[in-house]
């Protein structure tokens, strides 16, 4: 993926968090997020890495937290909730009060996800009035125009196209397709940005296989298909 955005000459890089959580070795991942220096948010899986309670109830966790070194440890703790990019750009990880909540989508109670109503992002959105909000967290590329002008983006996931949760309740999210997901947003005029959402292959055999020798057979699915 870091190939495609060479090519295409993009000036910055957004990390919207969670980038180290899974079945594979971290160590590397964390060693050029950390060199790259992106303006990086917090996710919720981030925050597990750092919380020993969170590591006792999730095998991921777990797994990934034994392979990282204190200093990438003492890197996550520090990483901010939210970040105001300039007056009119604001990061988050889910939503701008709650990382574990997704701010364009919703499980429902077949187990799908929808995407929310433009009053529901109202609603999570609360007082943030930056004309552009970049979010994470449900893995699912959107991109929402409210009515007020405020744009909301989220990119979709780089390495996780599927995966099953029981948090608010028992879902499922799928993109239906193994590719990595990013988005460009050219902010020159933040009133009326214009918004790409990127799909990039690359070797989720590979990836899966790897996941797999982990013990980690659910992920392996995950990532070859893009379904759960």
């Amino acid at each position: 993926m870091l190939g495609d955005i060479r090519v295409r000459s993009i000036e910055q890089i957004v990390n919207l968090g969670d980038g180290l959580y899974g079945p594979f070795d971290p160590v590397p991942v964390a060693d050029r997020l950390r060199a790259a220096d992106w303006p990086t948010v917090s996710g919720n899986e981030d925050r597990m890495l750092v919380t020993a309670a969170w590591q006792q109830v999730s095998r991921t966790a777990q797994f990934t937290a034994d392979q990282l070194t204190d200093e990438q440890i003492a890197w996550l703790a520090k990483l901010p909730k939210t970040l105001v990019l300039d007056d009119d750009i604001l990061a988050c990880h889910g939503t701008p009060s709650d990382d574990t909540q997704y701010l364009l989508h919703r499980p429902t109670e077949d187990g799908t996800m929808r995407p929310v109503t433009d009053a529901e992002i109202v609603e999570r959105l609360g007082s943030i009035d930056a004309q552009i909000i970049l979010c994470g967290h449900d893995h699912m590329p959107r991109i929402a125009r409210l009515e007020d002008g405020r744009t909301i983006v989220n990119p979709g996931a780089v390495g996780l196209p599927a995966y099953t949760d029981n948090t608010p309740i028992p879902h499922r999210v799928e993109n239906n397709s193994p590719h990595a997901r990013y988005a460009i947003v050219h902010w020159d005029n933040p009133a009326e940005p214009h918004v790409e959402l990127v799909s990039v292959p690359y070797d989720w055999t590979q990836a899966a296989a790897e996941a797999e020798r982990n013990g980690f057979s659910e992920w392996g699915k995950w990532l070859r298909t893009g379904r759960a």
